[in-house]
């Protein structure tokens, strides 16, 4: 039978809800995605409590929070302690999403959910592959091979390929078609028929007729706008994800519309984001790529944009208009909220908001339509202890140190009685040896033995029964020097300051001033207090989330055509749209389960296990094509010693097989190699070629329609059998490989 494969959505289906989800191949159980939302609700995550153990690896497609914001939390609190899959760029910049998160939350609140040691230890020992390499997993996923493909949403976001006994599991969820100024295409395209496809209906009721250019210039229409009369332009933006894109269209468009309007992009690791991903460029697009081999101009060597990680250096910029890309896109905290705050009563200024506001939170509040006038809005900020609090946190840490130091002696104590614990042989009459007992004076001082007297017992809780016990160990060894280990100890503070050095580089460590942030241990609080804000300034939405739209994701799952297809993470109209257009024109096999609800999606295709002989292979000629190798086997099948069944080769000879063409002809490409090769050509109508004067080539579908369906394809040659035809059929073959 077929590799039994079952999928779970622990979080992220019918609803917008962060993504993560549970699927099981052969036992097998991969968490693929471990996400949270910016309101960091631990009750998302009870699903997902409940399975934590048992997740043998765990796959991270994107570097944002709702794909991995939830994996310090379940790591410390949980109990996932499995390894963790993802690209480079998804490692380092989902770790300084975190960050970024962490500290934003913290400057606001007394958060304890996770700390940055939990997301230190999370991401440390995080395997990182590169685009389409094959990793085989070991120990019990045996068998099972993984590969991360370009996904083209975020940098280093990934199409997630599991392949097990030669049928693909396809992950492919926030992808996009488009290519974009800092990433190219996805290409999910390229999986033809795969056992399983998992994918999002996210966008499927939403079309985008819009092309970039227009788009592009819609946008920088709209900041000069608000720039020109005065105003100020908030960019509410990710910590690392789809700002890139923003960042690289205001900074190439600066120069040519002949702006001198200041750009800022403030986050808590703004400057270390910038260094990871001036790294990053091989991940880019081709235009990137191509460009700095050329030239060695890299793109993100940012000249017109200023990098912040304080809201303190953004007060002290010179005044006048000027446009800033704050985190969080959310508005729930961090720096955009503050700013929000502060622009909102001013008319010429711009909120100007990217992606869709996550469900429930301030900025999806702002980008109903219409939009408030007014909101309440708790500002919460921590500011350090002074005066009286000062004085009585202080005594409160000095009460708190002498107890933890009297607790440590009394634990020392009762360690040093463990281990002078009472002789087993006191009850015997003990013995005085005259003849050992005596001083001994060593180097540094008397030492004694213990003395003991005939019948006398010594309690158990005595260190020493009689007399007072020296130890004669000497306090230096025979160079007269005192080795303290202690002494070569370094401390992980120590650490951290050495490690996070100004500039920052591809091993972790971040600017001078975050690192000085992240190590600020002075006493504080939180203050807070509730706010009416009059909201008179401009609320504008551009779709710059980088996803395929529904037109888009209707033909491209066509295209894929999997035998069977599971629908996650989407408003329940969403998803439900997508299923019954799927149903119709797609796959007959279509699921989209509920939270904790098993689907299984095993195979339907009956497939065994056989071993091929050597006599067989022997005389087998492969041919490659792509990445594999390709032959036609005739063959009896057999059992071996071990009675595992076994191809062996024909006792008489096999039956003449008819001639099989192997690959995929693109009649475009077709098109073009038949020009190579002088022969006049054009298309006709209904996606026919026409080659030459007489004969005409199609592609026709299995049902006999033209325009070529979805499915096995037929490529019919129609014309006289003239010289022409058979030359063009010599070139149609010449695409392929004949078994």
């Amino acid at each position: 039978m077929g590799t039994s494969v079952q999928v779970s959505p622990l979080c992220g289906v019918y609803n917008e809800n962060p993504l993560s989800y549970l699927v099981s191949i052969d036992g097998f159980n991969f968490l693929v995605d471990c996400g949270w939302n910016d309101l960091f609700d631990p009750s998302l995550l009870e699903p997902l409590s409940r399975v934590a153990s048992t997740i043998d690896a765990v796959l991270l497609s994107h570097s944002d929070t709702l794909h991995l914001g939830a994996l310090p939390y379940a790591m410390k609190q949980l109990g996932l302690s499995a390894p963790v899959y993802a690209t480079e760029p998804v490692h380092r910049l989902g770790l300084l999403t975190m960050y970024d998160q962490y500290l934003s939350r913290k400057q606001v609140s007394d958060f304890d959910l996770f700390t940055l040691d939990d997301i230190d230890s999370a991401f440390q020992n995080v395997i990182r592959l590169t685009y389409s390499q094959n990793y085989h997993l070991p120990g019990k996923g045996e068998g099972i091979v993984i590969a991360p493909h370009v996904a083209g949403h975020m940098l280093g976001g990934s199409i997630w390929k599991i392949t097990k006994d030669g049928e693909e599991v396809i992950y492919a969820v926030d992808y996009n078609h488009r290519k974009e100024r800092h990433l190219n295409g996805t290409v999910l395209q390229s999986f033809v028929r795969p056992a399983v496809l998992i994918t999002d209906a996210y966008h499927a009721l939403y079309t985008n007729q819009t092309a970039r250019q227009q788009r592009d210039k819609e946008f920088l229409d709209t900041i000069s706008k608000h720039l020109e009369v005065g105003g100020n332009v908030l960019l509410p933006v990710d910590t690392a994800g789809r700002v890139l894109e923003l960042l690289l269209i205001l900074e190439q468009s600066w120069p040519a519309r002949g702006f001198s309007f200041p750009i800022y992009f403030l986050t808590y690791v703004s400057s270390s984001t910038i260094d990871y991903v001036k790294s990053f460029l091989e991940w880019m697009s081709d235009s990137i790529s191509k460009s700095f081999e050329t030239s060695r101009e890299n793109a993100f060597l940012l000249k017109h944009v200023t990098l912040l990680i304080n809201k303190t250096d953004l007060d002290k910029a010179p005044p006048g208009p000027k446009v800033v890309l704050a985190s969080m896109a959310s508005l729930e905290a961090g720096f955009a909220r503050d700013i929000f705050v502060e622009w909102a009563n001013d008319p010429r200024n711009l909120v100007l908001f990217t992606e869709t506001g996550q469900f429930g939170t301030l900025a999806r509040m702002l980008q109903s339509s219409p939009p408030p006038k007014f909101v309440k809005v708790t500002m919460s900020k921590r500011v350090p202890l002074a005066g009286e609090e000062l004085v009585a946190y202080e005594e409160e840490q000095s009460r708190l140190k002498r107890e933890e130091a009297l607790r440590a002696s009394l634990v020392k104590e009762e360690e040093t009685k463990a281990s002078h614990g009472p002789d087993d042989n006191s009850s015997e009459p003990m013995v005085v040896d005259t003849k050992t007992t005596h001083d001994v004076v060593g180097s540094h001082g008397p030492a004694y033995n213990d003395i003991l007297i005939d019948g006398f017992v010594p309690p158990s809780s005595s260190l020493a029964p009689m007399f007072p016990f020296y130890d004669n160990t000497s306090e230096w060894d025979e160079f007269g020097e005192v080795i303290n280990p202690d002494d070569y100890v370094i401390n992980d503070e120590d650490m951290d300051r050495g490690a996070m050095h100004t500039g920052g580089d591809v091993d972790g460590r971040l600017d001078e001033a975050t690192a000085s942030l992240m190590l600020d241990t002075r006493p504080s609080k939180v203050i807070s207090n509730e706010l009416i804000v009059t909201v008179s300034c401009s609320l504008v939405k551009m779709d710059y989330e980088g996803r395929s739209d529904g037109r888009s994701i209707k033909s491209m799952i066509a295209h894929v055509s999997p035998l069977k297809l599971v629908l996650v993470h989407a408003t329940a109209e969403a998803t439900e749209h997508l299923k019954q257009h799927c149903l119709n024109n797609i796959c007959p096999h279509v699921y989209a389960p509920q939270i904790e609800e098993t689907v299984d999606v095993t195979s339907d295709l009956c497939a065994y296990k056989v071993q091929l002989s050597e006599k067989l292979m022997s005389n087998v000629i492969f041919k490659k094509l792509g990445d594999s190798e390709v032959a036609w086997v005739d063959s009896e099948v057999g059992k071996t010693e071990s009675d595992m069944r076994s191809l062996l080769p024909m006792l008489s000879a096999a039956t003449p097989h008819k001639p099989v063409l192997v690959g995929d002809l693109k009649i475009a490409d077709f098109k073009q190699f038949l020009s190579s090769k002088g022969v006049q050509v054009e298309f006709a109508g209904g996606g026919a070629l026409r080659c030459g004067e007489y004969v005409t080539l199609r592609k026709v579908g299995p049902t006999g329609q033209k325009g070529g369906a979805s499915g096995p394809q037929q490529i019919l040659i129609e014309g006289p059998l003239c010289e022409d035809y058979y030359k063009i059929r010599d070139y149609l073959y010449s695409q392929f490989y004949l078994l």
